[in-house]
C-alpha cells in the first residue's frame, strides 16, 4: 500500500475522518456508537497492555484497575479535540502527541471496531475505505472553522431535524462543549479559550448552521 502524501507531525492538530466502503452505514444503533466510543477512547492510550476485546473479557473488577491505572499515566498517543460519529463515517480532530500516534490510534481503533462488527453481523472484511484521510490545521481560523463543520455535521446532513436535537447529540463531543454532558473526553481548551463564554461559543456555531446546510444540499444535488 502506497505511503502517506501528508506526514502526520508530532504537536500538529489533524482532521482525521473516514466512511464505511461504498458509503454503507457502519453504525447502526447506540450499542455502536458506544462500541466505537469507547474503543477509541481506549487506544487513546500510548501502550493500553491488552487488546480491548481481550479488555472486555476481564472481570469488572480487572477492567476499572486497567483503567484507573492508564489514568493515573495519563500517557497519551494523541489528544482528542473534537468528534462527530455518523452513521456513514466519523469525523476526528486530534493532536499527534508521539511519532506515529495518529496512524496507531486510528489503524488500532478502526480495526478493533470492524472485528466487532464482522463477529455481530457475520460478516468479513475491510469495513472502512482503505486509508483514512487526515488534513493538517495551519491556522486558528481553520481550526475553527473545522471545529464547527464537524459538530454541525448531524444537522447539516439532516441526520438531527432541528439545533435543539443537534444540542443533544450525544455521538459528538458538541454536548461536552455546550456543558450539557459530565463527560471530558476533550481537550477543549484549544476552542473554547477563544470565546468569552458558552453564549459566544454556542452563538459562532449555530450562526452558520443553516448556510452550512444549504451547501450540504447543494453539493448533493450537484452530485446527483
Amino acid at each position: 500500500m502506497p505511503g502517506r502524501n501528508i506526514p502526520l507531525v508530532t504537536g500538529e492538530i489533524y482532521h482525521v475522518f473516514n466512511r464505511g466502503l461504498a458509503s454503507v452505514p457502519v453504525f447502526q444503533n447506540k450499542r455502536d456508537y458506544d462500541r466505537i466510543l469507547e474503543t477509541m477512547l481506549y487506544y487513546q492510550n500510548e501502550r493500553p497492555p491488552i487488546k480491548y476485546s481481550r479488555f472486555l473479557t476481564l472481570s469488572i473488577e480487572d477492567r476499572q484497575n486497567i483503567l484507573k491505572n492508564l489514568a493515573k499515566q495519563r500517557q497519551f498517543q494523541i489528544e482528542i479535540i473534537t468528534y462527530c460519529l455518523m452513521p456513514t463515517h466519523f469525523h476526528l480532530m486530534i493532536k499527534q502527541v508521539v511519532n506515529e500516534g495518529i496512524s496507531k490510534f486510528v489503524g488500532n481503533f478502526t480495526n478493533s471496531y470492524t472485528r466487532y462488527l464482522n463477529t455481530r453481523s457475520e460478516r468479513i472484511g475491510p469495513l472502512f475505505e482503505g486509508k483514512f484521510k487526515a488534513v493538517r490545521i495551519h491556522t486558528e481560523g481553520q481550526l475553527l472553522h473545522l471545529h464547527r463543520y464537524i459538530h454541525l455535521n448531524p444537522y447539516s446532513s439532516f441526520v438531527v431535524k432541528g439545533l435543539n436535537d443537534l444540542e443533544n447529540y450525544i455521538f459528538s463531543s458538541l454536548p461536552e462543549y455546550l456543558g450539557n454532558t459530565q463527560t471530558n473526553h476533550c481537550a477543549k481548551n484549544a476552542i473554547l479559550d477563544n470565546f468569552k463564554n458558552k453564549d459566544s461559543y454556542k452563538k459562532f456555531l449555530f450562526d452558520q448552521a443553516d448556510y452550512q446546510r444549504r451547501l450540504e444540499e447543494i453539493k448533493h444535488l450537484t452530485m446527483e
